[in-house]
C-alpha cells in the first residue's frame, strides 16, 4: 500500500494542460495509444483519460484488438503459423473484450454503448465524435489499418500517452502504403470464414524516431507525445524506401521473419492511399 502512495498523482486538470502543450485544442481527429501505469497515479484511471482526450479532440480513435478472434483453418495453413495452430476463440461482436495487451483505456471506451467500434473481429478500432463513422468505414479485410489512411486524409493527429512506437498503429498504415508484404489470417465475418491482411511486428518501430518529429511533454513519471499522422506515415515510407526491412524484428520465432523473406524475394510494392475504402 506503500508503493502504491507514493506514487505521484496526475490529475485531470494537470493531463488536459499537457495535452494542450502538446498541440490539442478539440479540432483534431486523433488516434491514442495509453499506458495508465506510465503516469504513477492518474486519478480516476482511464475514464478520466478519456474525458481529457474527449475533450481535446474532435474525433478520437483508438485500437481495440481482438486477436484471440483469428481462426485457423488447417487448409489454409501457412509457413509462419504455430504448430498446432491455437484453438479458436469467442466470436467477435460490438462488445467483444479488447486483447489485454491493448490496454483498459481502450476497453473502457468500447464498453461506452455511445462509442462506435469497426467491424474487424481481430483489428477493430473505436472511436467518437465528428467524424467517427467516417473513419471506422475506411475498414476492410485487405486494408485493416485503412483508418489510419482517412486520418491521414484529415490531417489527424498520433498521441502517445506513456508509451513508445512499439505501441504506435500509424506506422502500420505507413508500412502498408510503402509496400511490405502482408501475411495472411483468417476471421469469421457473417458466419463465413474470411481472409485478412495482417501484418508484421511492431517490436522494432522505435527506429522510426529519429526520422520524425513530435511535440513531447513530461507528466508524472510518463510522457506525451503528439505527432501529425502524416508525418509518421510519410516518415515510415521514406525510411522504408532506403532500408525495405528496417521496421522488421530479428526475433527468431517472429511472424517478422516470414516478411522479411518475402522482402528479399520481392521487395517492397508500393499500393495505392486507401484512405476511403469502405468495409465490405
Amino acid at each position: 500500500m506503500l508503493n502504491f502512495m507514493r506514487r505521484p498523482a496526475v490529475t485531470e486538470e494537470e493531463l488536459s494542460q499537457a495535452l494542450a502543450e502538446v498541440g490539442l485544442d478539440g479540432t483534431q481527429h486523433i488516434i491514442a495509444h495509453a499506458s495508465l501505469r506510465a503516469f504513477g497515479f492518474l486519478e480516476g484511471g482511464a475514464p478520466t483519460m478519456l474525458r481529457a482526450l474527449r475533450a481535446r479532440s474532435a474525433t478520437l480513435v483508438m485500437p481495440s484488438f481482438s486477436y484471440y478472434t483469428l481462426v485457423w483453418p488447417e487448409e489454409q495453413r501457412q509457413p509462419d503459423w504455430a504448430k498446432p495452430a491455437p484453438p479458436p476463440g469467442p466470436a467477435y461482436g460490438r462488445f467483444s473484450r479488447v486483447s489485454s495487451d491493448i490496454g483498459r483505456v481502450p476497453q473502457t471506451l468500447a464498453d461506452d454503448a455511445t462509442t462506435l467500434r469497426s467491424f474487424h473481429p481481430a483489428l477493430s478500432f473505436v472511436a467518437l465524435g465528428e467524424r467517427a463513422e467516417e473513419v471506422l468505414d475506411a475498414q476492410s479485410l485487405e486494408s485493416p489499418y485503412g483508418p489510419i489512411g482517412k486520418l491521414y486524409d484529415l490531417d489527424g493527429v498520433a498521441v502517445l500517452l506513456g508509451v513508445d512506437h512499439r505501441s504506435n498503429t500509424t506506422i502500420h498504415y505507413g508500412e502498408y502504403w510503402a509496400g511490405v508484404p502482408l501475411l495472411d489470417r483468417y476471421v469469421v465475418v457473417n458466419g463465413e470464414v474470411r481472409r485478412t491482411s495482417f501484418p508484421n511486428c511492431s517490436a522494432d518501430f522505435g527506429r522510426i524516431a529519429p526520422h520524425v518529429r513530435g511535440e513531447s511533454v513530461t507528466l508524472g513519471r510518463g510522457r506525451i507525445t503528439a505527432f501529425r499522422v502524416r508525418e509518421l506515415v510519410d516518415g515510415a515510407r521514406r525510411l522504408l524506401a532506403h532500408d525495405p526491412e528496417a521496421l522488421l524484428c530479428s526475433f527468431p520465432g517472429c511472424r517478422c521473419q516470414a516478411v522479411r523473406q518475402r522482402v528479399r524475394r520481392d521487395g517492397l510494392m508500393p499500393r495505392p492511399h486507401l484512405g476511403a475504402v469502405r468495409a465490405p
